[in-house]
């Protein structure tokens, strides 16, 4: 049983460090414009049997209790968190944020082909093309595609996403274009695919397209952004948890170490 006991313990340490790296993501993410921090689950694995429960005893009444011993753990899968994160004013006009639920669309090129992919990222800009894109390192084109006239000096967002225009010297604004949001059915099954983007998966199920404020899509709030999700201090303490229970799996490992040491020396009695 020594033996084993250091493979099961081993089995802990190698899921906790995965734990480990996914709380060091989270935190190193706290500044990132509406992440989503991800939590992990885990499951036990395999059990040695070594007395089935119910079997018969000497007087033909089945045992209440058997033996088994657990082989370990291991990560059973990474869940992400959508909750609503803070906003933040920031006064610029291309900023949007989604008050409850939805994603952004944009065009992105994945494995060679153009494609749909989405996000809860709003921190939007114009390109050399008057074209809204998303602000990041792909500079991604926001889908349906919107073009702010080059002769615009004011933009409005309505929470239902409908984008108006004023020209110098005009008093109404014109309209120019309609956003739109995708919701999912299991948002928990999209694919995180970096640059603040997901795409979408069997899990996920595919997006149901909206109107902000339709069909269980949230409202889009101009000039604001949803900041990242991440609690800090919550995060702190699973980072001293995951430490902790990473320290006890290695004082297993040096318990059974210290007993088959110990029946290693029986030999020169």
């Amino acid at each position: 049983m020594g033996v084993q006991a250091l493979y099961t313990a081993a089995t802990g340490m190698k899921a906790l460090d995965y734990k480990l790296n996914v709380v060091a993501n989270n935190l190193s993410n706290i500044e990132t414009t509406a992440f989503k921090k991800s939590r992990v689950n885990f499951e036990d694995i395999l059990y040695r049997t070594l007395e089935e429960p119910g079997l018969k005893n000497a007087l033909d009444q089945p045992l209440p209790m058997g033996q088994q011993v657990g082989l370990g753990v291991q990560v059973s899968n990474t869940q992400l968190d959508f909750t609503q994160g803070s906003l933040d004013q920031t006064g610029q006009p291309f900023d949007m944020a989604i008050q409850g639920d939805g994603f952004f669309q944009v065009q992105a090129f994945l494995d060679g082909q153009e494609k749909t992919v989405y996000t809860r990222a709003g921190n939007f800009t114009k390109n050399a093309n008057g074209e809204i894109v998303l602000g990041n390192s792909l500079g991604v084109r926001l889908e349906p595609q919107i073009t702010i006239p080059q002769d615009a000096v004011e933009v409005q967002i309505s929470p239902t996403g409908l984008v108006g225009t004023r020209a110098l010297g005009a008093t109404e604004f014109q309209d120019v274009g309609q956003i739109q949001l995708a919701r999912f059915v299991n948002p928990t099954g999209l694919k995180q695919i970096g640059n603040n983007l997901f795409d979408q998966t069997d899990a996920s199920g595919p997006p149901i397209v909206a109107n902000p404020g339709q069909d269980g899509t949230g409202t889009v709030l101009q000039s604001n952004l949803e900041l990242s999700n991440v609690d800090p201090v919550r995060e702190l303490v699973e980072l001293i948890r995951t430490q902790r229970s990473f320290e006890l799996n290695s004082q297993s490992i040096q318990a059974a170490d210290q007993s088959l040491q110990t029946v290693n020396n029986l030999r020169r009695f």
